[in-house]
């Protein structure tokens, strides 16, 4: 399956979830859909038959709330039926609204408290370097979260001990809680902030599959590597758009329809 169509399943399911579960987040999961697609259909090592296979890609989504997205992926690339999709949110589920590892085949780790993503992926890159194990180690964070100060940390420490197999991605969608991000607690110039604390930065459209490959791809450095992905919240379906109320709504009644609709007629 090309990244593109893993893409668009991925938006598709993953609105069917938040309905069917009356659950929330759609925003941030139509956000990254197109980096996941990338990911999961073009970058990372894995094997769907065997989870836990010791030289595969690790990924940590930090931002655990978009984690209906990371179950759809998971599904549509073979490491559990997509049918139990439709679990997501239900009581006694172990689809939780926030990514969890629990039962569940392909996920690393839990999250939903924001800032925990990257201080553990770093912790994962650094035990793979004192291995000397050559994986990579892939972490997806929201631009919000980089409220947390356990984020800066980690981003010091990673440049410290030169960890040159973790990359982090920013969803730099520039929309958090209840507003911009610039208006919450702004944060440009960005890349020079991460450059400042000693990361090789790239700066990319998070919808364009060839230029997300290109900055994702392994290449031989010294440092660790930070992609700012800009991204549209809300990607795909119209009336979610850069719309900061998706991030708490469920698609319901007409508005599912025009959903589903417009994404099974999109090319991405």
């Amino acid at each position: 399956m090309n990244t593109v169509e893993l893409a668009k399943k991925i938006r598709i399911n993953a609105v069917r979830m938040v309905n069917k579960g009356g659950s929330s987040h759609i925003g941030s999961v139509l956000s990254i859909t197109d980096i996941l697609a990338v990911l999961y259909g073009s970058i990372m090592k894995y094997k769907s038959t065997d989870p836990k296979w010791d030289k595969r890609d690790r990924f940590i989504l930090s931002k655990g709330h978009a984690g209906a997205g990371v179950y759809a992926a998971l599904a549509e690339c073979g490491f559990f039926d997509p049918e139990r999709l439709m679990e997501h949110y239900q009581d006694g589920s172990v689809f939780s609204g926030h990514v969890s590892h629990k039962g569940i085949p392909g996920v690393e780790l839990s999250t939903g408290a924001l800032g925990h993503g990257l201080p553990v992926g770093v912790g994962m890159a650094y035990a793979a370097k004192l291995d000397n194990k050559k994986h990579q180690v892939f972490v997806l964070m929201s631009d919000g979260e980089l409220n947390e100060g356990s984020n800066w940390e980690a981003l010091l420490f990673a440049s410290h001990h030169n960890l040159s197999n973790l990359t982090a991605i920013i969803d730099r969608n520039k929309l958090q809680s209840m507003a911009s991000t610039e208006v919450t607690m702004a944060l440009e110039p960005l890349k020079d902030k991460f450059t400042a604390f000693g990361w090789h930065v790239e700066e990319v459209d998070g919808h364009n599959h060839i230029a997300m490959c290109d900055a994702l791809k392994p290449q031989i450095r010294n440092v660790p590597t930070m992609i700012i992905a800009n991204t549209v919240k809300g990607k795909g379906v119209s009336y979610m758009e850069n719309e900061v109320a998706w991030h708490y709504r469920t698609p319901t009644g007409k508005l599912f329809d025009q959903a589903i609709k417009e994404l099974q007629g999109s090319k991405a």
